[in-house]
């Protein structure tokens, strides 16, 4: 597949050297020439120097018949602006934005674009291996608004059921739950045992209250 990687700073260079190994063209757009220096003497695709909001230079760029195209500048303006051309000029299937400034994050998601916003997102990481140590995230969708997190059952909870758990919390959703290797689909009546490794799907406020539950104990 062709893709258009807008901006070539350390985000798209990185970008574009994996995507170009992978087997993708890759076409790289900066208006500045010394960014392609990122790039590595192996890479496999094309750059071009030149405005990403000039017309001219995205036609040069193939917008018209590529598959995908990621603005990762970190300018927010641009990489909105960009993608909005992209999406309603181009019709370009699939488009996915850089968010640099955590407060343009949400003028972009009214835009209706699918953004990555490295900084919101890694401020809550490491928020998350700071204060949840007892737990450990293994996926995280979107931005981070929700992920599986997977938390060791301790013995206070041995014999309670899910449904006793989640009681009274919106923000948790059972994903799995394994016992001696094996993994199951858990449901409300489904007991817990002591070093169940249960998997939940939750949002950031849904997994502290979790997580309160769990360090009280079933008694309290």
């Amino acid at each position: 597949m062709n893709f258009i990687i807008v901006g070539c700073g350390r985000v798209g260079a990185e970008l574009a050297i994996r995507m170009s190994h992978n087997g993708h063209e890759i076409i790289c757009v900066d208006q500045n020439k010394s960014a392609f220096e990122r790039l590595p003497a192996d890479y496999r695709g094309r750059t071009i120097h030149g405005e990403a909001l000039s017309e001219k230079v995205l036609e040069r760029a193939g917008i018209k018949e590529t598959y995908g195209l990621a603005a990762v500048t970190n300018s927010d303006t641009l990489n909105a602006v960009v993608a909005h051309a992209a999406r309603t000029i181009y019709k370009v299937p699939v488009i996915v934005v850089r968010n640099y400034d955590p407060r343009m994050r949400y003028m972009m998601e009214t835009f209706g674009l699918q953004t990555v916003s490295s900084t919101a997102w890694g401020a809550q990481r490491v928020e998350e291996l700071l204060t949840n140590t007892a737990a450990r995230t293994v996926y995280s969708a979107g931005n981070g608004e929700v992920e599986i997190y997977e938390v060791v059952i301790p013995e206070s909870w041995n014999g309670r059921t899910w449904n006793e758990l989640c009681t009274g919390n919106q923000g948790t959703l059972p994903v799995a739950l394994t016992r001696a290797g094996r993994a199951i689909l858990p449901d409300l009546a489904t007991k817990l045992q002591t070093g169940d490794l249960l998997n939940v799907s939750a949002t950031f406020e849904g997994f502290q209250a979790l997580r309160a539950r769990l360090e009280k104990g079933a008694e309290a």
